[in-house]
């Protein structure tokens, strides 16, 4: 693709969890349609392989850090001068358990990554977004902010809050010229979601097979997982101007699970 034809050339794009997954794909994806990416996480070697391929930035930050946070987007801003894209994507898979059995710890730690994080995060974007007119915040939450699933009740409350996060942001900035969005992935193929699985099997007492075929595969109507890419240019979708009359919006990338 031509630089100048590219749908992000110049951009400034923020994207947290950016070491590995949904994350590193749209680091990579948002490089390559011109855009200079940073990535935000908490492990430097992951970090500062994508910001290797992308010929990006990698900056460490623990989103549940308010000070962190903040210093994050402050270097951003003192480094760039802007913030035009904003993908909020840090987070974890949470407890997988009865709720009956639920450990509240694991519980409040995934709120506190999903939603708190999250928040604080959305807070520094919007404190640069609005003052400079424009920006594309793309929130990651999930099929299971769209309809809720057993055993993952911590995760699916941090999700659906995202949804209604997004709605209200997206009115309230939106008069600046800032979007909000939400993406929806189902199950995505990959490191995390095998750990997933591996943990449901357990919990279910049923294989790791029977868990894939019965809640991921079958039930999808392309009957197969999503790659981290195809979430990867959704996002490049919301982040660009072919969406620019876009916001409040929450898009399913999950091969039909309907």
């Amino acid at each position: 693709m031509n630089k100048q034809q590219a749908p992000l050339t110049d951009k400034v794009a923020l994207v947290t969890g950016g070491g590995t997954g949904i994350g590193r794909a749209i680091a990579e994806k948002f490089a390559q349609a011109g855009a200079k990416v940073i990535v935000a996480g908490r492990t430097a070697e992951t970090l500062a392989s994508v910001a290797a391929t992308t010929g990006g930035e990698a900056l460490i930050a623990d989103v549940t850090d308010e000070k962190d946070v903040a210093r994050l987007f402050a270097e951003i801003r003192a480094r760039h001068g802007r913030l035009d894209v904003f993908v909020n994507n840090a987070g974890m898979s949470g407890p997988i358990m009865p709720i009956a059995e639920m450990d509240i710890a694991e519980w409040d730690r995934c709120i506190n990554i999903n939603l708190r994080g999250a928040m604080l995060c959305l807070r520094e974007a919007a404190r640069i977004m609005v003052p400079q007119g424009s920006g594309s915040i793309i929130n990651m939450s999930s099929l299971m902010g769209l309809k809720g699933y057993p055993m993952r009740t911590a995760y699916s409350a941090t999700k659906f809050a995202l949804i209604g996060i997004t709605e209200s942001m997206a009115r309230e900035v939106g008069p600046a010229g800032v979007r909000v969005n939400a993406l929806c992935p189902g199950a995505i193929s990959g490191e995390l979601m095998d750990k997933v699985v591996t943990r449901r099997a357990l919990a279910e007492g049923k294989t790791e097979a029977q868990i894939i075929e019965e809640n991921y595969t079958s039930v999808a109507a392309l009957r197969r997982w999503v790659d981290p890419e195809e979430v990867a240019e959704a996002a490049l979708f919301f982040a660009s101007d072919a969406s620019s009359s876009v916001t409040g919006e929450r898009m399913k990338v999950d091969a039909g699970r309907f």
